[in-house]
């Protein structure tokens, strides 16, 4: 039987050789045998490479993933309504690419450059392959050059560098995504420009995250890669690689790059559909083998490069979701290996109306103060360990157990903390008015403030600290440490704002 079918595809292909330009061989044309969800097996285009681009008789593109020695697997990025068995299948000879360039800023287009939004077509400066390789180590620089996100939780204990990969991982509707966005919307003025990444969303909720990014003003350094949760497997699996080439361009020009993958779990699933189509062996929760290097290539991808490179920077923001806070599944485990650190949400402390919800006992920063700035260091030296220290005690105390008035007081120090890392989503903070907030709670001002009034207490001292300590302020964003001077200035400040 595969004789037969082997005999009439030879034939059709010779019969379609005689309508072609002369310069397409045999060779480079072949023929749709089988059309899976997403996938299609092609005989012929014996001489075709893995991730090359294929034009499909009709109008549909596929990118060719499974080189057999018989014939070709290869994952459709359009829907391929038109695509049946005998469909003839044209190889380029080109990889899948993507557009890049300035002309890019501020647009919504899918993983192969196609428009989204209602605005004038493209007009890229040049295309990038979708899959590139990663930076050499020679040609990188260490990561130490803070990039603030304007939330106090994250900037203080687990700070992030330009060039770095922090993990954002949690439950569903735990605040993975808003946290995310508070990153790209406090880059504005800060010259960095953003990508943001849709990976399997939903239509609605992209709108609502490019709605949210316009009306703060974030789109004139943003870009938006969208493959909805509509569209074919193959075009989620290529977004996020198509995202960093996107970043890539930039950074390869000087400039420092934020890029948010939203999410890489929905991307793992699309990869695993894939797989089991085109009858890859499964592995652990039926993921293939080579899960792991899928993103482990995507996100190796992210660095600063040396100032001989031109000093430009990629992070990396990688989003992913756990099932009933089990961060030991397969894929959170495979991205916490490759990553530079997490922050994780918790769904208790979210239903806790603690928010953002951020586990401070099982959130870290690999690369740690080394990318803070020079007053956060020290003003946060022990946060951390004094935090878990109360969550600790916190849980003991619930159970009725007397503590002694040292365990008292840390429990109370705890409170004033979390409650000054409660933030509204969207509501940042800068450099300056953290530092001052995080350095009047660790010397004690606020021990005479009741608990539920150190929220109205901080918002005056914010307020103070920007009117009465600006010179203070500019200094520290400006990367100055924090001398005693300084130090007795935004204290004096903080005392003042207790007696409005």
């Amino acid at each position: 039987m595969l004789k037969d079918l082997l005999a009439r595809t030879v034939q059709r292909l010779d019969e379609s050789t005689q309508s072609v330009e002369p310069q397409v061989s045999r060779r480079s044309i072949g023929s749709v045998v089988t059309i899976g969800d997403g996938v299609v097996r092609v005989l012929g285009l014996d001489q075709v490479k893995a991730g090359e681009l294929l034009h499909i008789e009709g109008g549909s593109r596929a990118m060719a993933h499974d080189l057999d020695p018989d014939s070709i697997g290869a994952v459709l990025l359009d829907e391929g309504a038109d695509v049946g068995s005998g469909s003839r299948v044209f190889a380029t000879g080109e990889v899948a690419r993507t557009p890049v360039g300035w002309s890019l800023i501020g647009r919504v287009i899918d993983p192969l450059g196609r428009v989204l939004d209602d605005e004038s077509p493209l007009k890229p400066s040049e295309y990038y392959p979708i899959e590139r390789p990663a930076t050499p180590i020679i040609h990188r620089a260490p990561v130490a050059v803070p990039l603030q996100t304007g939330v106090k939780v994250v900037d203080a204990i687990v700070p992030v560098g330009q060039g770095q990969r922090e993990l954002i991982l949690g439950d569903r509707q735990t605040g993975k995504t808003t946290l995310a966005l508070d990153a790209i919307l406090n880059q504005r003025g800060r010259g960095v420009l953003c990508i943001y990444v849709a990976i399997g969303q939903r239509t609605s909720e992209t709108a609502r995250v490019v709605n949210t990014l316009q009306s703060h003003g974030a789109m004139k350094y943003t870009v938006v890669v969208s493959a909805g949760s509509e569209e074919p497997p193959g075009l989620k699996y290529i977004a996020p690689y198509a995202g960093t080439s996107i970043g890539e361009y930039f950074m390869e020009r000087g400039r420092d790059v934020l890029i948010v993958y939203d999410d890489l779990t929905k991307h793992a699933y699309a990869y695993r559909e894939l797989s089991l189509i085109l009858r890859r062996p499964p592995g652990r929760e039926a993921f293939p083998s080579d899960i792991f290097y899928a993103h482990s290539r995507l996100l190796e991808r992210a660095t600063r490069l040396a100032p001989q490179r031109g000093g430009g920077s990629l992070t990396a923001l990688p989003i992913a979701e756990t099932q009933a806070q089990n961060i030991s599944a397969y894929v959170p485990t495979n991205l916490i290996s490759i990553t530079d650190g997490q922050i994780y949400l918790n769904s208790d402390l979210f239903q806790m109306n603690i928010r953002p919800a951020v586990d401070v006992g099982r959130s870290v920063s690999r690369v740690g103060g080394k990318s803070q700035l020079p007053a956060f260091r020290r003003v946060v030296a022990n946060l951390k360990l004094a935090y878990s220290q109360f969550e600790e005690l916190e849980l003991f105390s619930r159970l009725g157990t007397r503590l002694d008035p040292v365990s008292e007081q840390a429990i109370r120090r705890g409170r004033e903390i979390r409650e000054i890392f409660k933030q509204p989503p969207h509501a940042l903070v800068s450099v300056g008015e953290q530092i001052a907030v995080l350095l009047a709670v660790t010397s004690g001002v606020f021990e005479a403030v009741p608990i539920d009034d150190i929220r109205r207490v901080e918002a005056t001292m914010r307020r103070r600290v920007l009117s009465d300590a600006q010179e203070v302020t500019e200094s520290i964003e400006a990367g100055k440490p924090l001398d005693d001077t300084a130090r007795e200035r935004l204290l004096s400040v903080a005392r003042r704002a207790l007696e409005a």
